[in-house]
């Protein structure tokens, strides 16, 4: 029975961990594809540069990488001690640059007035976005 990743993961026993993903059924991520004769060489960049960006956003360092035809490979190190400083204002801050966010938490960036119950629900998605957040 698969288990949800948070449980594949115990920063107590270590903070590097290799992550693979493939393609499925014999489809080309980058590279010339024998099958079609197509290359697909343009989204190695794509690939690369998204990783990147990634790695800014959140706690993630990345040790090493290496973006194949048909898989990825990533050596990955969670950087717990950077999160722990993290406030509720940088996290939310964090989160927007990859995503538009709530209601709640565009008003809070804009430093609209929240009601207690608002401001304990963005704590609490802080708290359940990653459970090495300390409380806030």
């Amino acid at each position: 029975m698969p288990k949800p990743r948070k449980a594949l993961i115990s920063l107590d026993d270590t903070p590097y961990y290799h992550c693979v993903s493939r393609c499925v059924r014999r489809a080309f991520l980058c590279g010339e594809d024998p099958v079609s004769g197509k290359s697909f060489e343009h989204r190695r960049e794509w690939v690369e540069t998204r990783l990147l960006q990634l790695a800014e956003v959140f706690a993630i360092d990345i040790c090493a990488y290496a973006v194949m035809s048909n898989h990825t490979h990533v050596v990955l190190h969670v950087d717990t001690e950077s999160v722990q400083r993290w406030s509720l204002q940088e996290v939310v801050e964090r989160w927007h640059r990859l995503f538009s966010g709530t209601l709640i938490s565009q008003a809070f960036l804009a430093n609209k007035p929240l009601h207690e119950s608002q401001l304990e629900e963005l704590k609490q998605r802080k708290r359940s976005i990653n459970p090495i957040y300390p409380s806030c």
